[in-house]
């Protein structure tokens, strides 16, 4: 039997434990950031912190099916990285070595951003309401350490 955590459908990943912990961290103003993984997670809660605020700014709550055209939209839309003069942390991350690695990034990112996105629309629609959860809603303008990689 594999102890590869990769193999493993009952091993959470990345996007599982941001998901997780997003309303516990949403609330820092520092985060100290101890590897890569940290730099990750970190983009990644503010992704959430995005998603929310796209979702809070409809005139009438989405429903499930719009939410996640939305969201999806907004996952794959052009966003900043690292070394971009518009990234918002800039201090924290290294810019990627060439071209190359800037394209490899960013298509990256968009694949995660995309399905962090879906996994969040079924948290946020879990109850069968069609409604987006309040919970997860109260939560849409906070802004970790006082970011936000959107505009």
């Amino acid at each position: 039997m594999s102890t590869d955590a990769s193999v493993d459908p009952d091993q959470g990943d990345i996007i599982d434990e941001t998901l997780d912990l997003f309303r516990a961290n949403s609330i820092f103003r520092n985060f100290e950031i101890k590897g890569p993984a940290d730099r990750l997670l970190i983009i990644l809660i503010l992704f959430i912190s995005d998603c929310l605020a796209k979702l809070g700014s409809s005139r009438t709550p989405p429903s499930q099916l719009e939410a996640t055209k939305m969201l999806n939209t907004l996952a794959v839309d052009n966003f900043p990285i690292p070394g971009d003069a518009s990234f918002q942390l800039n201090a924290h991350y290294a810019p990627p070595s060439s071209r190359v690695d800037a394209d490899y990034l960013r298509q990256y990112l968009t694949q995660v951003r995309q399905e962090l996105a879906a996994r969040l629309t079924e948290r946020l629609y879990a109850d069968g309401t069609g409604k987006p959860s309040k919970w997860w809603m109260s939560f849409q303008k906070r802004r970790f350490m006082n970011r936000s990689l959107g505009a």
